[in-house]
Formats: C-alpha cells, sequence, structure tokens
C-alpha cells in the first residue's frame, strides 16, 4: 500500500461502531471506507453491525491489529470493481442476508444493491486484494468469494471454522470470465467443522499451499469447469467417516474435462487420499517480489499455529 507510486495513503481512525448505509458519521467504518486511499485502524475494541454490505474503496487496507474488532451479526465486506485492498486482523461472524437499497460506496457516490447473499467477504470484478489474519465463521452464505473476473487474489493466515460452503473462487461454470482468475490459498487454518469448499474451484488457476485442513465432512478441495490446482505442502487430516477423499469434481457430463489437479508434497492423514488428474498443474508464475517458500506438509501444523486475527499489544507489532 505504500509502495504504490502517485498514491498518497492517509491514515484513519474508526471511533464508532455506529453504521448508517447511506449517510455514515466521520469516525465510522463506512465513512472511511467509502473515501479511498485510506489505511484505517480502530481506536479500541468495537462490535460493528453492518446494516448493508460494507463497499471499499481501492487503495484501502483495513487494519484491526492491536484492537478485537467484530463484524457481526449483519452483513459482511464487499469489494465489487476495485483493487489494491488489504482486510486484515478482523473477526467476521454470523453475517446474515440483507435486502435491495442504496448504499454509500467508493468516491463517497450512492450505490444501489441487489440482496446479499449473506457472505463475510464477497470479491466480484476485483484484483490485487490481501485477505490476511482474518476469522472468519458462522455466516449465512459464505466466508470468502472471488467472483466475476476477480484476480490476483492472496488468502493468507486465516482460521476459517464452524461453516458449510466456506470459500468459492470462480461466479458459475458459464461464466468463462474467470479463467484469467489466479488465486493463491497460503498458511490457512481449516476447521473445526468445515464441510466443503476450501476451496471450491471454477475454470481459474488456484495455489492451495501450505494449508492445515482440520478433518471435513464432504470434500476439501472442488472444482469444475476444468480449473487448474496445484495442492502444495498442505496437511489434509481426513475425518473418522468414510469421506477420506480430499478432492471432489462437479463436473456435469461423462465427457467433461476435469481440469488439472496435482497434489505436491502434501501429507495425507488417517486415511486421507487425493485424486489427481490432467496434464499436471503448472507453477504459480509469482513474479520475484511476489515469491514465498513453501513447505512440506509435515510442518504446517507449527506455520498456521498463529492464523486468524492476531491480538498484538502497544510496542509489539504484528
Amino acid at each position: 500500500m505504500t509502495g504504490n507510486s502517485g498514491q498518497k495513503i492517509q491514515e484513519y481512525v474508526v471511533t464508532t461502531p455506529a453504521d448508517d448505509p447511506i449517510n455514515p458519521q466521520p469516525g465510522s467504518l463506512r465513512y472511511g471506507a467509502a473515501l479511498g486511499h485510506r489505511w484505517i485502524t480502530f481506536q479500541r475494541d468495537m462490535v460493528i453491525n453492518l446494516r448493508m454490505p460494507l463497499l471499499v474503496s481501492s487503495f484501502t487496507t483495513i487494519d484491526g491489529r492491536g484492537v478485537n474488532v467484530q463484524i457481526a451479526h449483519g452483513s459482511g465486506i464487499l469489494l465489487r470493481d476495485v483493487s489494491n485492498v488489504v482486510v486484515h486482523g478482523l473477526r467476521i461472524h454470523h453475517c446474515v442476508t440483507s435486502n435491495p437499497g442504496p448504499v454509500l460506496g467508493p468516491g463517497m457516490k450512492i450505490v444501489q444493491l441487489g440482496k446479499s447473499d449473506g457472505d463475510a467477504i464477497a470479491m466480484s470484478g476485483s484484483s490485487k486484494i490481501w485477505i490476511d489474519h482474518n476469522t472468519l465463521y458462522a455466516c449465512q452464505d459464505g466466508l470468502i468469494d472471488v467472483t466475476r473476473g476477480s484476480t490476483a487474489i492472496t488468502i493468507s493466515n486465516n482460521w476459517l471454522r464452524n461453516h458449510v460452503k466456506v470459500m468459492l473462487l470462480g461466479h458459475d461454470d458459464r461464466f468463462s470470465e474467470d479463467k484469467s482468475m489466479r488465486v493463491t490459498v497460503a498458511f490457512n487454518r481449516f476447521g473445526p467443522k468445515c464441510y466443503q469448499r476450501m476451496p471450491r474451484v471454477r475454470h481459474g488457476y488456484a495455489h492451495v499451499v501450505n494449508n492445515y485442513y482440520q478433518n471435513w465432512v464432504l470434500y476439501a478441495i472442488g472444482g469444475s469447469a476444468e480449473p487448474t490446482i496445484r495442492s502444495e505442502g498442505n496437511l489434509f487430516i481426513a475425518p473418522r467417516s468414510d469421506n477420506k477423499e480430499v478432492t471432489r469434481r462437479m463436473n456435469s457430463g461423462a465427457n467433461m474435462n476435469p481440469g488439472n489437479w496435482v497434489s505436491v508434497n502434501d501429507v495425507l492423514s488417517n486415511g486421507a487420499y487425493f485424486t489427481q488428474s490432467g496434464k499436471g498443474a503448472a507453477l504459480p508464475g509469482y513474479k520475484p517480489e511476489e515469491m514465498f517458500p513453501a513447505v512440506g506438509g509435515h510442518a504446517v501444523s507449527s506455520i498456521t499455529r498463529n492464523a486468524g486475527a492476531l491480538r498484538c499489544l502497544p510496542g509489539y507489532p504484528c
């Protein structure tokens, strides 16, 4: 955020948990998110009940370090047609659907939204997004959705638990624009009580690396519409039930191409097994500044120990 040439990022402090979807007061999260070019921090612990989805402007960081910030029992965060956004250190849970209506959006302009699904964090048509060190659970629909041409997304160090449809990458099997989607899912903890979609991928490329899977109910990684999935250095601990397979393909029709699925240095525990297919998933093609070391699955328990929102102390930055 600070290194973007020509972008002047200003600090903004949230001082109140109050939320007004149309006329938010200065000091509220919605007011700061609509301004853009802001590094948003929080004055104190607070629970924010969003009455409508929170639209976030480009070049915005929402930084919950040092306090306990909960977005709960209302709407979640919506990143729509924006870029260069960081969401860090939040606890987002029990998000519910909302009816259509007007909302203050990027550039302090009123936007008309349709009915929301009740996602914790949803991305649509967005790029260069970093979702890091958040704790997400028990929302009405998904925890993280990446759809409608979104790409260059990193989802890292989060704790996702107590949920059915956890993470969706790709809007629809017929939405071919998601072929350009590139998502890195790294250093997250999935579970306990996650049923499926960790993630579920359509069309695009997903590098699923060094994540900890504490059981699943239906499957861990799913996909359709010929995705490319590179599963690398993950720890998969299968449930005690019969659902030991990590993967699930959802293509309709016997002649559908299942895509390219490969497992590299994963640890498959408690009877877990990974069904590979296709010509193999290519390397992710990171730029030099995007590279990071991937360890073997045996080290994942240690490196994901601090996944989720961090409680940092003053003077000891995370």
